[in-house]
């Protein structure tokens, strides 16, 4: 996984207001936090961290006003709720070769068996540990094949080296359903004769 550098800036200024001006400047709010040491309070240029945020579980090098890089990988972002647009960003300070725990979107592929059947993800996102400057940007499932009635658990997705579950190994990642039949139309036929009566 590449890094992304973004410039940095600490803020003093809080509140509703404050992040409002910071927005209208082309910037994001950020907190920057863990290790054990207190919170930073940051302003990011918003179209690159918009940008770097498409990659989930991306590693952010963070040029705090030139006094240096600080690894972090994003934690939460608050988006707004009608546009899209990025609102505010939870960062993790994270250390090279630090194992952390990252959530990892399940990539199916491969076509199911014959037949309409349809492909149900029960889990979207795959917890797992991992070094923080390797994280996986997802996990891809094979479903080639797959029957009304399969499933794939956790436990049977193979990982990246150096990546390991978290998620408990038999929950149920995938699952294929039968195609639904259609009512036949007889049924309602009588429906509306009874309606009629």
């Amino acid at each position: 996984m590449s890094e992304v550098k973004l410039a940095a800036a600490v803020r003093t200024e809080f509140g509703k207001g404050a992040a409002r001006k910071i927005r209208r400047a082309a910037a994001i709010p950020a907190v920057l936090y863990g290790h054990g040491t207190d919170p930073v309070h940051l302003t990011l240029p918003a179209h690159e961290t918009t940008m770097a945020l498409r990659t989930p579980n991306v590693l952010l090098a963070l040029d705090i006003e030139g006094k240096g890089s600080e690894l972090a990988i994003p934690k939460a972002a608050q988006r707004d709720p009608l546009k899209g647009d990025l609102e505010h960003v939870d960062l993790l300070l994270v250390k090279r070769g630090e194992k952390v725990v990252v959530e990892v979107p399940v990539v199916a592929e491969g076509e199911l068996a014959a037949g309409g059947n349809l492909l149900e993800h029960v889990l979207n996102t795959l917890s797992v540990e991992a070094e923080a400057t390797h994280l996986p940007e997802s996990v891809t499932v094979s479903v080639e094949g797959l029957e009304a009635g399969s499933s794939v658990a956790a436990g049977a997705i193979t990982l990246p080296k150096g990546v390991t579950l978290v998620t408990e190994a038999d929950a149920v990642v995938l699952q294929v359903l039968a195609a639904q039949a259609e009512e036949p139309a007889a049924e309602s036929a009588e429906g509306d004769e009874a309606a009629e009566a």
